[in-house]
Parts: C-alpha cells; sequence; structure tokens
C-alpha cells in the first residue's frame, strides 16, 4: 500500500482497491454441476453414446469453472449416493447445473431416470429410478442459477413392460418421451426433444443434442442465448425432426463465460392500491420468448409496451427482421404467387400430444397478389388464429400463425383461456389445393383447397 500511494492520492488509492475487491467477489462465484451418462444397461438396450457426452460435458463444464461430480453408468446405489452428495453442494453454490444422458421415462407425468441396474416388472420398481422431480428441487437450493438437461428421451423398451404389468386393471398412463417440467423462478429446464416425443442418440462420439451442447456452452453469450442456439442447432442438424424442450425462467442476464455474471433478483411487489399493468408481463415473456418467433415478441410489445421485457423484446423484433431482410429475396417477391390468388378453405388438423386433446379447426383465407392471409376466431374472441405470409411462384413458402389459446385441455401446458402463442409453417401450394406442417411444439397438419 506504501508503494501505491506514491503514484495516487488516498482516495483514489482506496477507490481503486474498492473496485478490485468487487470484482474478486464476482469471480469467487461457486459453480458446482452433476453429470451423469448412463449406457450400459443390463437389463434393456445399451446405448453407446452417454458415457462419451457425460466426459465431454464434465470436460467442457471444468473449463466454464464448475466443481463437477461425475458419474458414468451408475448402479442404483451409485446413483442414489451422487444425488445425495449433489444436493449438499447445490445448498452451497450460487450456480448448480445437472446434466444427464441415458435411458429415461414418464409415468402418470412424473419423469424418472434409470440406473444401468434397473429391471422394470411392475410399478413398485419405480422406486429403483432417481425422480427428475427431486432433482428440480435439489436444484433450486442454488442461490442464482439453476439449470436442469436432460439428454434422455431416446425410446425406453421397458416401459412396453410396466404397460403389460399395468394392463386395464389401472388407470396408468405410460406416454412417449418425458413430460414437461415447467422451469421455477431462476431456471432453465432443456430437454433434447419435445415432451412427449422420443430423440436420436446419434451415430458419433456424442449424441445430437450433446453435440450441440459442447459447441455452444462454452460461448461468450447470454445464458439464454446460448440454450437457444443449442436447440436451433440441434432443429437444423436433425433436418427439422427434432426440436429441443426449452423453458426459461430467468430475469436479468448472466454468463458463464464472458462478461462478470449478473443476476438480478425479482423486485418485491409494490403495494398500491390499483392494479399492476406488468403484473402478467413475466409469464407472457416466458410464453413469447419460448415461441421465439417475430410475432410472439410483437404481441408481447403490444401487450406490455411500458413493462420490464418491452426493451429486450424490441431487440428480438429487431434482430429477426434484419434476418428476414438478409433472406433470399426468392421466397418472398411480391405477386410471386398471383397463381394462388382467390378464396381458400383451411383445416387444422393437430393430434393428441401429451396430455392435450387433439382437435381439427376450420379457417377462411384469402390469396391477394400471392400474399396469403387466414384467420378464425371463436365467440368471445377468446380462442383466436392467423395466418400470414407471401407464396411464391412455386408454391413453396414458410407461413407465420400466431393466436390465443381456447380451453385448456386441448393446450399442451394446460395453458389458461386466452395465452398467446405462435408458430411456423411449411407448406407447399399447388394450383387448387395445399398441405402444410407446423413446426413447432406439437404435430399439426393443415390442407388447404382453393374454392
Amino acid at each position: 500500500m506504501r508503494a501505491l500511494s506514491r503514484f495516487c492520492p488516498a482516495k483514489l488509492c482506496l477507490a481503486l482497491l474498492a473496485c478490485w475487491l468487487s470484482l474478486g467477489s464476482a469471480s469467487a462465484e461457486t459453480r458446482v454441476a452433476l453429470v451423469i451418462g448412463n449406457g450400459a444397461y443390463a437389463s434393456t438396450a445399451q446405448l453407446p453414446n452417454p458415457s462419451h457426452d457425460a466426459e465431454d460435458v464434465a470436460a467442457s463444464l471444468k473449463r466454464s469453472g464448475f466443481e463437477v461430480l461425475q458419474g458414468i453408468d451408475l448402479r442404483q446405489a451409485d446413483m442414489q449416493d451422487l444425488t445425495i452428495r449433489f444436493a449438499r453442494a447445490a445448498s452451497r453454490a450460487d450456480v448448480a447445473m445437472f446434466y444427464y444422458s441415458g435411458h429415461a421415462m414418464q409415468y402418470n407425468g412424473v419423469n424418472y431416470l434409470m440406473p444401468v441396474d434397473a429391471v422394470l416388472s411392475d410399478e413398485a420398481d419405480l422406486k429403483r429410478f432417481v425422480r427428475v422431480d427431486d432433482i428440480v428441487n435439489d436444484l433450486q437450493q442454488a442461490k442464482n442459477l439453476r439449470i436442469l438437461v436432460l439428454d434422455s428421451c431416446r425410446d425406453n423398451p421397458l416401459a412396453e413392460t410396466l404397460k403389460r404389468s399395468a394392463g386395464m386393471t389401472r388407470a396408468a398412463s405410460i406416454g412417449r418421451g418425458l413430460s414437461k417440467v415447467e422451469a421455477p423462478r431462476g431456471t432453465i429446464v432443456s430437454f433434447s426433444t419435445q415432451s412427449g416425443q422420443t430423440a436420436a442418440d446419434g451415430s458419433g462420439r456424442n449424441s445430437p443434442y450433446t453435440s450441440a451442447f459442447l459447441k455452444h456452452i462454452e460461448e461468450p453469450q447470454e445464458i439464454g442465448e446460448v440454450f437457444r442456439d443449442i436447440s436451433s442447432d440441434v432443429y437444423d442438424s436433425s433436418g427439422k425432426t427434432q426440436l429441443p424442450e426449452l423453458s426459461l425462467s430467468i430475469i436479468g442476464k448472466f454468463y458463464l463465460n464472458g462478461p462478470v455474471s449478473i443476476t438480478v433478483a425479482p423486485a418485491a411487489p409494490p403495494a398500491a392500491a390499483r392494479p399492476d399493468p406488468c403484473a402478467a408481463a413475466e409469464a407472457h415473456w416466458k410464453a413469447a420468448d419460448g415461441i421465439g418467433t417475430l410475432g410472439a415478441y410483437e404481441d408481447h410489445l403490444a401487450r406490455f409496451p411500458n413493462c420490464i421485457f418491452a426493451t429486450l423484446a424490441k431487440a428480438r423484433v429487431e434482430g429477426l427482421k434484419q434476418k428476414m431482410a438478409l433472406a433470399p429475396a426468392g421466397n418472398g417477391r411480391a405477386g410471386g404467387g398471383k397463381d394462388f390468388d382467390g378464396n381458400w378453405d383451411v383445416t387444422l388438423n393437430c393430434a393428441a400430444t401429451g396430455k392435450a386433446q387433439g382437435f381439427t379447426r376450420a379457417l377462411s383465407a384469402t390469396v391477394a397478389n400471392g400474399v396469403f392471409h387466414a384467420d378464425a376466431q371463436s365467440q368471445g374472441a377468446v380462442n383466436r388464429l392467423e395466418i400470414d405470409g407471401q407464396i411464391p411462384a412455386d408454391g413453396k413458402t414458410t407461413l407465420s400463425a400466431r393466436g390465443t389459446t381456447g380451453a385448456s385441455t386441448y393446450t399442451l401446458n394446460n395453458l389458461p383461456p386466452g395465452s398467446p402463442y405462435a408458430f411456423t409453417v411449411d407448406a407447399q401450394f399447388e394450383r387448387s389445393r395445399g398441405s402444410g406442417k407446423r413446426n413447432e411444439a406439437r404435430a399439426c397438419n393443415l390442407v388447404f383447397v382453393k374454392r
């Protein structure tokens, strides 16, 4: 300190010292991760990639400052022991992450992770598995950020054994893939594919999801952007057949690499007499950002123009518009699809997915100068749907749909009526007919018939 005082006044030195100490405390953030790869199963199909997935993910997280607990091909007792150690470590951590690669399944809406020595002759054997709900609870002990990653939506042959055991004697529900997990506040939940779907194990060293995870997790981007890039990479590399499930409930920005980590805690609600116009902004933003389309962000801005996420929504809108402007002009040239001008009938058919019931919906559409617009609206204007886009001369296009939900029984996440949603449709129009397929979230087909 004496040497330093020769070159600066005392007040300036104290300020510099305080700044240095604050940077030191920021870098002392505690990060812990549990990484498990189970592939050498004794009673069902073995998986070649999970051991490699776990090794590579553990090495990557160590480079990002995590203390890593790692387990490969764990038996029931070892898996329980490691999850207990992780729970204790998470209670002392600022950031906690759980990463699992291997077999898993859902039963009556509950997700289970499978040790390599597990058998499944009846429902009682599920006690040998690890409940994902318990892992989520352990993660919640971390102070700032919690991350749950499950690369485990592979087809599980043991589920068929349990189905035969359950038989017709009870109302058991054994669905494909995993049941959706809503992210608690301060948490990111990422599945390798959509809930109720199965994912590919891959033919290389790593699964398609883990390959994308390793590609992006060490990038100096905000953590939400990192996981969106992971999802986008999997979707593109799979030929749009595998779309990861992503649920984020974080406020502020957080970086695993790059800028100093910043966590902004939600402010306590003000004790105001009048209703808070921004009370529903956070929930709406989670839905809009999860969808990630231009229509979803514009809808958020229209509803909450002066709330906390408005600036972020504007940035998303500008970024997507710039991408659209830079896209090849062939699919967007005005008037290219005038041959399709006229009135059309549209039928949207969505199959039952998870707990959501299937439905069929009719829309009326018009095409003018190649511009497509369809809409449908129920009584009371609650269940609304609009589909828009440009049809080029070859009839191949991507349409954008947005609207608000109707009855909760028909929605994937049991959303309340009037909740916003959006998706895109890859469509092919012929002279008087056309067909389309919804790209995001659930399987839906569209049929277009010119009147």
